[in-house]
């Protein structure tokens, strides 16, 4: 029976990424974000997925989120694994930061993610200690070194990280929960293209060099959802070229 998965931030980027590594196992994929996305949706079938399901989404908004667990429980049946991507970043010096900006990231990075994690745990009806459910919160390596006039993305992906640790032991053995933290990775979010030089040198120097691919973060989400991450819960797992070595 094919695997039904809900992927948030599916319009672009890492989310989309993740949507297509699983679409192309035969899973039944519904594709959540702020932006409905369809053209992700139309990929993720021509790639293998057995079934799509695309579905627009503000995941701080508690109604909304609902409302997506709503449509995947009528269409699905249930939920087999969660991957959340969907997520913002913000760049500015602490004393130039609006408390509305940091009230946003929070709600969309944090807020977010408690939201679709509760959504998603409620719809894994079917885990057991055999075939465990997957939970998967893309968190950041930010979230283990900090960064200067990052700090309201650090404290929402710091906080990811707790969710995910206190699940993972609320929940098991039932239902796996980690979470992956990325490096640098090429995305439009990221604005690798539009980055000055010496940004540019600032994110690549790391020991592998360069930027990540969203598809490699895809082939990590598929590794912790199949047989080789049955014995990974509570971690938070770096695809990040070296930037980080916990």
């Amino acid at each position: 029976m094919s695997r039904r998965v809900l992927v948030t931030g599916a319009y672009r980027g890492i989310g989309a990424a993740c949507a297509l590594a699983f679409a192309g196992t035969g899973a039944r994929v519904a594709l959540a974000d702020i932006r409905k996305p369809d053209e992700t949706a139309a990929a993720a079938a021509k790639a293998g997925a057995a079934e799509t399901l695309a579905l627009a989404c503000d995941v701080s908004d508690e109604g909304a989120v609902l409302s997506v667990g709503e449509a995947v429980k009528k269409t699905f049946g249930g939920l087999d694994v969660v991957v959340h991507c969907a997520g913002v970043i913000h760049e500015a010096p602490l004393l130039e930061t609006p408390v509305a900006d940091f009230d946003r990231v929070i709600a969309i990075n944090l807020r977010g993610s408690f939201l679709v994690g509760k959504m998603a745990i409620g719809l894994m009806e079917e885990g057991t200690v055999e075939a465990p459910a997957r939970v998967i919160m893309i968190a950041s390596d930010m979230a283990y070194y900090g960064r200067e006039t990052f700090s309201p993305y650090v404290a929402s992906k710091h906080g990811v990280l707790g969710l995910v640790r206190s699940w993972a032991k609320e929940f098991a053995p039932r239902v796996l929960v980690n979470a992956i933290c990325p490096g640098p990775i090429d995305t439009e979010m990221l604005g690798a293209a539009n980055m000055s030089a010496e940004w540019r040198a600032r994110e690549l120097a790391i020991p592998l060099a360069r930027f990540g691919q969203p598809e490699e973060i895809g082939e990590l989400a598929l590794f912790l959802a199949g047989s080789g991450g049955r014995y990974f819960t509570g971690q938070g797992v770096g695809s990040n070229g070296g930037s980080i070595m916990p």
